[in-house]
């Protein structure tokens, strides 16, 4: 009999399993659906190949302590614990709605494209030194700078107290604009914020590159580099390389990709603490993380509050110092009280509720992240290496734009096939919803590069067909009773309705006069036969043939072979998007 040792020995009697008997396992259950081990491995835009497990035989680089280099784990010695900073965006000169936001949750500001003579209005109630304010004004940064840099200066707070950011990014300006950069302004408003110790002058943005489409090895990368330009501008303005670097703030892009994100943002710290190092100031990265506006989507703009959850919450747990969660309603214009309201609850739910805050670090020593964090961050860095020998930013901005362009056609081809799904859009949509109308947000700067959204060529149809005199349709000619036609006829119509098209169908059917007898009702011109191989084998030629005779002028098929003669098939993987512009074009649909 075994002696009580005070600690539970959980499963001691079985013997342990080992990685190879797991797979063997695994390769049996897959053998009986006729896939193997590699349809479970998923591969990301940088080439990181993600397993679908992880063990302590994933090695990564020792991760460090929370608050001490390489900052993997975090900035500061406390991690997570306490929290980040609740940071809302406003793009608009709206002083009730920002003392709203501050009243209820939000810590601090960040206010976008506002003219600088509206700056001072709508920080007349702030207390600026308890709350810090982010100013992005983009190609007016000077101005705005000064503006708010003035505001300060009247404020009776301590200088000492007064926190944020000026929001010089000339490197900014020129990935939107394709300006050339203003390093004169910024070093300017460096001179001018000096009166201001803890204030931050200097914007490193990211979400250019990820907007354009950009891996997150790309953005990291990218921002990598215009960090550097930063240091050595600074420096050969005579500033040491720890005042420097105390004075950037780095701005990343956090996605639905929970753990991506995660390790996006430790990667990151990792990256600069290398370049700071080399520089001799060594210091952790301040970041700041906003929920990706190219994930948002305009149609069931419900769906994005999910989506800004999950990317939420791979940045806290990823320790970002500020987190800005977007609008459900941000890709259709301005938010309203309640879309605000829904954003800054939607970190507080984290913070309090989840209890996010209560740890320091809830990711370390995960076998997953920390293999993941360790591969994006040498693909960041073989990437910010790749821009260094072109020349450095802004020198390698066209190497940038042609390395983004290239991963965007990929993601564009991934879209279009709905290998990545766009839930609400190009998954599961929904053509009854009723439209969310928002007033225009003001226009954003261009001429540099392109700002997307990864639901854009859906939604573009969509309007399309919202937009033409009768909604076009697709018969889906269902073969056979339910049980046979619905795992196929749901794919058609969920296929169909992605781009618009409202797809009647026949419904259960015994004979091929059924199938004739509903489609005529149907006035359609376009149908799809949807049904089982066995219903196909039998059904399929002489309902095809009985379609043309009563009208249809294009027949295509659900599914990737057919004893009929049709003009097209869908089935899983195949180009929705084209089927859906070619079913456009046919049915003559303006677009």
């Amino acid at each position: 009999m075994m002696e009580p040792t005070g600690e539970p020995a959980l499963a001691a009697e079985f013997p342990a399993p080992d990685r190879e008997q797991w797979l063997e396992l695994v390769r049996g259950v897959l053998r009986k659906s006729g896939a193997d081990f590699e349809s479970l491995v998923t591969t990301t835009y940088d080439g990181i190949r993600v397993q679908p497990l992880y063990t302590a035989a994933d090695t990564a680089p020792p991760s460090g302590f929370p608050g001490l280099a390489p900052f993997t784990r975090a900035g500061r010695p406390q991690g997570g614990a306490g929290g980040w900073d609740v940071r809302q965006q406003h793009v608009v000169a709206d002083r009730e709605a920002v003392l709203a936001d501050l009243e209820n949750g939000v810590t601090s500001l960040w206010l976008r494209n506002i003219p600088a003579d509206r700056l001072d209005d709508v920080l007349a109630d702030v207390h600026l030194d308890l709350a810090p304010v982010v100013v992005d004004a983009g190609p007016g940064f000077h101005a705005a700078g000064l503006a708010v840099l003035e505001v300060w200066g009247r404020r009776p707070a301590p200088a000492g107290e007064v926190r944020g950011n000026v929001g010089a990014d000339p490197l900014g300006v020129r990935a939107r604009t394709g300006a050339d950069a203003d390093f004169a302004a910024l070093l300017d408003l460096v001179d001018r914020a000096r009166a201001f110790p803890a204030l931050r002058a200097v914007v490193v943005d990211g979400l250019p590159f990820h907007e354009a489409g950009g891996s997150d090895a790309q953005e990291l990368g990218a921002s990598l580099a215009a960090g550097v330009a930063y240091l050595r501008v600074l420096t050969g303005h005579g500033l040491s390389a720890r005042e420097a670097v105390r004075l950037l703030e780095f701005r990343y892009a956090a996605t639905a990709d929970q753990f991506l994100t995660t390790a996006k943002f430790r990667a990151a710290r990792r990256l600069w603490a290398r370049v700071t190092e080399v520089a001799g100031a060594s210091g952790p990265q301040v970041q700041h993380a906003v929920t990706s506006p190219a994930m948002m989507t305009r149609r069931d703009p419900w769906v994005n509050m999910l989506r800004t959850t999950v990317a939420c919450l791979g940045a806290g747990l990823g320790g970002a110092d500020a987190v800005t969660v977007l609008p459900f309603d941000h890709a259709i214009g301005l938010p309203d009280a309640f879309s605000r309201r829904i954003a800054r609850n939607t970190q507080s739910l984290l913070l309090e509720e989840s209890r996010l805050a209560g740890v320091i670090d809830p990711a370390g020593g995960s076998w997953y992240v920390e293999r993941l964090t360790d591969d994006l961050a040498r693909a960041a860095w073989a990437w910010f290496q790749e821009i260094e020998a072109a020349g450095g930013l802004p020198g390698a901005f066209d190497l940038v734009a042609d390395g983004i362009a290239a991963t965007w056609e990929r993601r564009a081809a991934n879209l279009a096939d709905r290998t990545d799904a766009i839930t609400g859009v190009s998954e599961f949509p929904d053509l009854a919803e009723a439209p969310v109308v928002r007033e225009p947000a003001p226009p954003e700067p261009s001429g540099g590069l392109p700002r997307i959204r990864y639901a854009q060529a859906f939604e573009a149809l969509r309007d399309a067909a919202d937009a033409a005199p009768e909604r076009p349709e697709v018969f889906l000619a269902t073969l056979g009773p339910v049980a046979a036609h619905t795992a196929r006829a749901a794919f058609a119509a969920n296929l169909f309705q992605a781009g618009g098209i409202a797809t009647p169908q026949a419904g259960a059917t015994a004979t091929v006069e059924d199938v004739v007898a509903a489609y005529r009702r149907s006035g359609a011109r376009v149908v799809c036969l949807c049904g089982s191989d066995s219903g196909y084998a039998e059904l399929a030629a002489p309902v095809a043939d009985a379609l043309r005779a009563a009208g249809a002028r294009r027949v295509l098929l659900a599914g990737r072979e057919s004893p009929a003669r049709v003009d097209g098939h869908v089935f899983a993987g195949c180009p929705a998007l084209a089927v859906l512009e070619e079913t456009f074009e046919f049915l003559g649909v303006e677009r």
